[in-house]
């Protein structure tokens, strides 16, 4: 899907605690960590803030698979909230291979040498989705 010049991208990493959020507009497509939000029952509101809020034209969400590209039950999981997402809000969404991309987060906070927890890996995966999504189709 297209997106339109000027808008703001934000990515999300879903996972079933909380979900890591990465924004970049179209213009600079500069991906940045935007931290996390817990995967709970106000989910979908505390969305709709951060898109009003950074007045988001697009959403990306990452697409787990299994080692062999395979659909998992995670794979259908995330497809079910993406559904949800586009419905509740209004906003078009893509979806991103998000292969390696919790590993690679980790592999970088490691080598940082300072302490992380999980919640930066989880901003820091949505980054790298981002990152993926703008190289491939901006």
């Amino acid at each position: 899907m297209a997106v339109a010049s000027g808008q703001t991208i934000l990515a999300l990493d879903v996972g079933s605690v909380r979900i890591g959020m990465a924004l970049a507009s179209t213009e600079a497509k500069l991906a940045h960590p935007a931290g996390t939000l817990p995967h709970d029952d106000a989910v979908i509101q505390n969305l709709r803030e951060i898109c009003e809020r950074e007045r988001v034209g697009h959403i990306v969400i990452g697409l787990p698979r299994g080692l062999s590209g395979q659909e998992t039950t995670q794979t259908a999981a995330v497809r079910s909230f993406g559904s949800v997402v586009s419905t509740e809000l209004a906003v078009p969404i893509s979806w991103q291979d998000e292969a390696v991309t919790s590993k690679q987060a980790e592999v970088e906070l490691q080598a940082r040498g300072k302490p992380y927890d999980k919640q930066e890996i989880d901003a820091l995966a949505a980054t790298y989705i981002l990152e993926d999504y703008l190289h491939e189709n901006l």
